[in-house]
């Protein structure tokens, strides 16, 4: 199997969470220095745009981890309740 495709399912696409998250944040700092020149307040806005970037981002990994993991205990008692041990 090619180690770059996305062809099995349980394929974590770490590069691709991480240039999301780095191309979201640098999008909200932009459209905070366009707000901060447009009102004068220099650093108010990028700070703000930043924070809530990071932690939309946080959040999103968050809810993605724990849902990840619920399908994965799911899916780990099925197999104890049909007799099939399975270690992932």
């Amino acid at each position: 199997m090619d180690l770059l495709s996305n062809k099995h399912p349980d394929t974590n696409n770490g590069i691709g969470r991480g240039m999301e998250f780095a191309v979201l944040v640098l999008v909200f700092l932009g459209v905070g220095y366009l707000l901060d020149r447009l009102f004068g307040t220099k650093p108010l806005f990028m700070i703000v745009f930043v924070v809530l970037a990071l932690v939309g981002q946080f959040a999103s990994l968050y809810y993605s981890y724990d849902m990840r993991m619920k399908a994965l205990e799911a899916e780990r008692a099925d197999g104890a309740r049909s007799g099939k041990a399975t270690l992932s």
